[in-house]
């Protein structure tokens, strides 16, 4: 077989005279380094390796991204089915009352049967986000859906005992959590 030289020198592509003058600085390169002990660095190879190593690197942080985008959707597919799963009725006739909660710094309004508004008070119910509509899920699957992102929950209504101070001289006026606005 012969050498790519040699094949260069038959295609015409390289004349005789620059075939022998590279084979010249070959020899030289490696006469230089067997006699220095010096490992002569290829110019060509370090740019290949870095070239590789940048591309393993693009690679690497192209993959992360594209996980965390398909872990986005995979949690996101999760909350739509939850609430989807879990929604509870809103009530129906004619006996609906408006019941007012706020969405980040706009005022929304909810018609719900009385009884199904006392469960959002009491905690039982919590009001949450689907699109552009508002759906309410029994409160521990709108814990569920606040660990997988807190922005779907609205309202949450903690029940947590009311702490009274003894000498507040208010202490006999109780604010109703059921106030109409």
């Amino acid at each position: 077989m012969s050498s790519l030289q040699d094949q260069l020198l038959k295609a015409g592509l390289v004349d005789k005279k620059t075939a022998k003058k590279a084979d010249k600085d070959k020899r030289k390169a490696k006469k230089v380094q067997h006699k220095s002990k010096e490992v002569l660095v290829d110019d060509a190879k370090v740019a290949a390796a870095q070239t590789r190593a940048d591309k393993t690197d693009r690679d690497r942080a192209l993959n992360e991204a594209l996980k965390a985008d398909a872990e986005r959707k995979a949690i996101t597919a999760q909350i739509i089915q939850l609430i989807q799963v879990n929604k509870q009725a809103k009530g129906a006739g004619r006996d609906l009352i408006d019941h007012n909660f706020t969405d980040g710094k706009q005022i929304k309004k909810m018609l719900l049967s009385a009884d199904i508004q006392k469960e959002v008070l009491r905690g039982r119910l919590t009001i949450v986000k689907l699109g552009d509509k508002y759906e309410l899920v029994p409160t521990p699957v709108a814990e569920k859906i606040q660990q997988r992102d807190e922005s779907y929950v609205i309202t949450q209504v903690l029940s947590a005992p009311i702490e009274t101070d003894e000498e507040d001289p208010y202490a006999d006026y109780q604010i109703p959590d059921d106030l109409m606005w």
